[in-house]
């Protein structure tokens, strides 16, 4: 229909947004309902180690499957495990 605009949850995030989907899906499928977590960890330990690319590629990963997560990284760093 003419005059509508995108879906309130689509993002213009490029051309790199597809192939982040299939990576999301992918590990998702290797680490089910703990995948989110897993990819947080991956995108913190790329941080520290200096893999800024890496780093950008996990979170974006972490944002596919849980949005919350990867806007609050402090909160996951082992600070709320006890």
């Amino acid at each position: 229909m003419p005059g509508l605009g995108s879906a309130a949850n689509d993002s213009d995030d490029g051309a790199g947004r597809e192939e982040v989907l299939h990576d999301a899906l992918r590990h998702f499928a290797a680490h089910g309902l703990g995948a989110a977590e897993r990819a947080h960890r991956n995108a913190t330990s790329a941080f520290f180690a200096g893999d800024s690319a890496g780093y950008r590629r996990w979170m974006a990963i972490c944002r596919m499957l849980d949005r919350r997560l990867a806007q609050a990284p402090a909160r996951r760093h082992g600070q709320d495990r006890g």
